[in-house]
């Protein structure tokens, strides 16, 4: 490309790539804290809202509390502890409409790579239209990646032996048809997830019969649909307080808890143990069906609004199956333990597969970043790449906790280099001087299957990813920007 050409390219300060709850909380930190900047947010899919406006299947909702999982700005006034997905959709948009967010989107935009260039201190992003699939490129000066980690287009969908000989509808649960009638139908979700503990009662209320056939189980725990002591608190108190409150003590309720099941596997194991018990009665084979081979919080651990999924295996109007598929029939699902499951319609929970930095492309001075070759710095940046941010949420909290933190941090480190004129921020690593471990330490197999695409940590600060609110709090909101590996230019 020519210096010519270069001018000519549309420019902004700050492009942040998804308009979902990360990009839309990101833009409003900016119009809050950075006026001054330029910024355009670039979708590729039609909508805002991210996952929350692609998952359509029946009774999606969060499996994170909405006082966490909103934003800190913003206090979620609804009384649902456990909002469902529509209502997490009119919060994003709400948020979007109230901070002028709206203006600034371009859907169908797909970013697939970016290139930075040193002396003029910009990114040219190239740009797929989603309705033409032409290219185009901008520039800006910072980029800031908010497309989570997730394949949006695709989950994972693992192949079975015969299925294309059965005759019902089967199906990923992540391309939900918007036709499907399951009343009075047979019904198996085929995992044990996220997922699936929310399907299964949901499809249950008009089915002839839904199961949840698992290869294993997950650990799954009930909470209360609605916070008792947030609804007795907003009779004295604003909104905004009571949203506050209830927020810092969550945080604290969760990091206590997984801190808690960390150190003592053993006795938070019973005691998620006996609470499934008590709910499902001393008949339930729980040492089955709800018993997994890990400790809590190896994986995430899956909750349940109410008990609903509880419920509906009590009554009957769903079971849980442990056992893996031999086969697809014309009817059905053979099992290993020479069982059968006769089926209208198999939906496939199976997980989802990762795509860090949606699949973009980076390069610096011509030279191809491959990210699994560098360093997390902050649990947001790469080392060795200027300016350069890709929002990662919690594994065991709310995603937005982390969310929130990466755009403070961004807001104020764009303000200490216009307040430096400085153009480029790059995290330096010295390999000798750092112990690696992989980012990641969760089990989960949508994590262990792609783990091997995302950066490095380490052991030493600033190169370890926290999971641990706190210590990302102290680390982002309080720390120098200048007495770390961070060099400005």
């Amino acid at each position: 490309m020519t210096a010519a050409q270069a001018l000519e390219l549309e420019y902004v300060d700050v492009l942040i790539v998804g308009a979902g709850l990360s990009g839309i909380g990101a833009a409003s930190y900016l119009r809050k804290q950075c006026p001054e900047r330029s910024f355009l947010l670039l979708e590729a899919r039609e909508r805002m809202g991210g996952t929350w406006d692609l998952f359509r299947y029946p009774g999606i909702r969060s499996d994170s509390d909405m006082f966490t999982l909103g934003y800190a700005f913003k206090p979620w006034t609804d009384t649902r502890t456990l909002a469902d997905g529509p209502a997490i959709l009119d919060y994003i948009r709400e948020t979007a409409r109230e901070n002028d967010i709206t203006p600034h989107i371009r859907y169908r935009q797909r970013v697939t790579r970016a290139d930075w260039d040193s002396r003029s201190a910009r990114w040219t992003v190239t740009v797929e239209q989603g309705d033409s699939g032409e290219t185009r490129q901008l520039q800006c000066n910072f980029l800031y990646s908010c497309s989570g980690y997730y394949r949006y287009d695709q989950g994972y969908t693992p192949q079975f032996e015969g299925q294309e000989t059965f005759r019902g509808r089967l199906f990923h649960a992540q391309q939900w048809p918007e036709d499907l009638d399951y009343a009075g139908k047979r019904v198996v979700v085929i995992g044990s997830g996220a997922t699936a503990v929310t399907l299964v009662p949901e499809l249950s209320r008009k089915a002839a019969l839904t199961t949840m056939l698992q290869r294993s189980p997950t650990y799954i725990a009930s909470l209360p649909g609605r916070d008792p002591l947030a609804s007795r608190l907003r009779k004295w108190l604003p909104v905004s307080w009571v949203y506050h409150i209830s927020r810092w003590l969550r945080v604290l309720l969760q990091m206590l808890t997984f801190n808690y099941a960390r150190r003592h596997p053993q006795r938070a194991r019973r005691f998620l143990l006996g609470r499934v018990r008590e709910a499902l009665g001393p008949d339930y084979d729980v040492a089955t069906h709800f018993t997994p081979r890990y400790n809590p919080w190896d994986e995430r651990l899956c909750a349940v609004p109410d008990g609903d999924l509880f419920d509906a295996l009590r009554v009957g109007r769903a079971q849980v199956v442990t056992d893996r598929i031999d086969h697809f029939t014309p009817q059905g699902i053979a099992l290993q333990s020479g069982g059968h499951l006769d089926a209208d319609i198999v939906v496939l929970a199976t997980g989802l597969n990762l795509l860090f930095m949606g699949g973009m492309q980076l390069s610096v001075d011509g030279t191809a970043i491959v990210p699994a070759q560098h360093y997390v710095f902050r649990g947001m940046m790469l080392s060795g790449v200027p300016n350069f941010v890709q929002t990662m949420g919690y594994t065991n909290s709310s995603w937005t906790l982390k969310a929130d933190l990466n755009a403070q941090y961004v807001c104020r480190l764009l303000r200490h280099m216009r307040k430096k004129n400085k153009r480029a921020a790059v995290p330096v690593v010295d390999p000798a001087r750092v112990t690696e471990e992989p980012m990641l330490d969760f089990q989960s197999g949508y994590i262990q299957r792609s783990i091997g695409e995302f950066p490095r940590q380490a052991r030493e600060k600033p190169w370890r990813v926290y999971q641990n609110y706190f210590l990302d709090l102290l680390s982002l909101r309080f720390s120098s920007l200048t007495r770390t590996a961070l060099k400005f230019h």
